[in-house]
């Protein structure tokens, strides 16, 4: 239900002299990149040593993206949140404009049959991780504008649709797949939390599961992904071989684990297992267990950005409302997509799994989006307690 009524602009706010900080929420993310830095240890060595003939070169790229995360995060949360409301414009087409050039032969670079990456020199971006970012802060500029006209009429809610819609064919023409419904399922979700009506939203569930589907059937690689996903050992040597190994994973762990290093499936059984599937070299090594623990980290960072959003409610600011929102919605559906693609409960998605996963876009993306969190909890300190806001419905 909408929880929003009108935007409060918060040009020129001034923080406290004090800022304070959540120190739960930053002791939460800096769990998960301490067991991402475990992980990718662990199951990258065997890997490092083949390719690069060091076991520590995975590992090091690793932490040097980390660093830069935690740097550029850095710099991000000194940025006000009123820049991010009122050039909200600019975002939509810089996404644009990355999406584009990202399709372009020689500018986008092409790796196992996707063009998603941005080549600078010896830098690749991921053009659909900067997206993220980008359309979560442009959406929440729109909706904390615009939130009475999307609850009042169709067009409304087309105008954003159209321009999700836009983003999202880019996307699938690279194609990604994955990052397409993370990014719908996110701006679906803010639209909802923004004030459109509740049969709408499922109607627009049901209507993009069903355009997801087509897309799925009409291509054959997809198709052949989710044909092995609902039975993955029918062809356990070919096209379920990934997932099957990640099954053994699982099952190999048990309650507690084969214990830190010790995992089978690492040694060039299971591929990507330091990147998309380095959840169930988790689910090996520290069994059942360690998994759920795991499982509950990403929980509690979700309710501790959730919290913030409820805060934000409070002060009557639809803006940082909707961007704590967002960015809870897109950490959770990334996590879930990669969890359930690792442990069989999805198709087979080329999705990280945040802070934990090697990936230089990713990680430092997830770094951004905390320092953005950071910078929203900062501004609401320095707010008084507004009124509370009265469920609209």
């Amino acid at each position: 239900m909408s929880v929003l009524t009108q935007p409060m602009e918060n040009a020129g706010l001034q923080l406290p002299a004090r800022l304070e900080l959540d120190w739960v929420l930053l002791g939460l993310v800096f769990t998960l990149a301490s067991v991402g830095v475990l992980m990718v240890a662990s199951a990258s060595m065997s890997t490092a040593e083949s390719v690069y003939g060091s076991p520590w070169y995975i590992l090091q790229k690793h932490c040097v993206f980390l660093a830069m995360g935690a740097f550029i995060g850095t710099a991000i949360a000194m940025v006000p949140t009123s820049l991010w409301q009122r050039y909200g414009w600019m975002l939509i087409l810089l996404t644009l404009l990355l999406l584009v050039l990202v399709l372009i032969p020689g500018l986008g670079r092409r790796v196992n049959g996707s063009q998603r990456w941005l080549m600078f020199g010896p830098i690749s971006v991921q053009a659909s991780e900067v997206a993220k970012v980008l359309l979560v802060m442009f959406f929440a500029s729109y909706l904390s504008r615009r939130h009475e006209e999307l609850k009042s009429s169709w067009k409304g809610v087309f105008k954003p649709l159209l321009t999700l819609a836009l983003v999202v064919g880019l996307l699938l023409l690279e194609p990604d797949f994955g990052g397409s419904v993370v990014i719908a399922g996110t701006v679906v979700a803010m639209m909802f939390i923004a004030g459109m009506k509740l049969w709408q939203f499922l109607s627009l569930l049901a209507l993009g599961g069903g355009l997801l589907a087509s897309a799925a059937i009409f291509s054959p690689y997809r198709l052949e992904r989710l044909v092995t996903f609902l039975d993955p050992w029918a062809d356990q040597f070919d096209s379920g071989y990934q997932l099957t190994q990640s099954l053994i994973a699982f099952g190999q762990g048990q309650w507690f684990g084969v214990g830190l290093g010790m995992s089978v499936q690492k040694l060039f059984y299971l591929p990507d297992a330091h990147t998309d599937f380095i959840f169930a070299i988790v689910a090996e090594e520290f069994g059942l267990i360690g998994a759920a623990a795991l499982v509950l980290l990403f929980a509690a960072l979700v309710w501790r950005i959730l919290l913030i959003g409820k805060r934000a409610i409070l002060h009557n600011n639809a803006f940082i409302s909707l961007v704590a929102f967002g960015i809870a919605v897109l950490i959770a559906g990334q996590a879930f997509i990669n969890m359930g693609v690792a442990s069989g409960l999805l198709p087979t998605k080329g999705l990280t799994l945040p802070f934990i996963s090697y990936g230089g876009s990713s990680l430092i993306i997830s770094c951004v989006l905390i320092g953005i969190v950071v910078r929203l909890d900062w501004e609401l300190s320095a707010q008084p307690a507004r009124q509370k806001v009265q469920h609209v419905r």
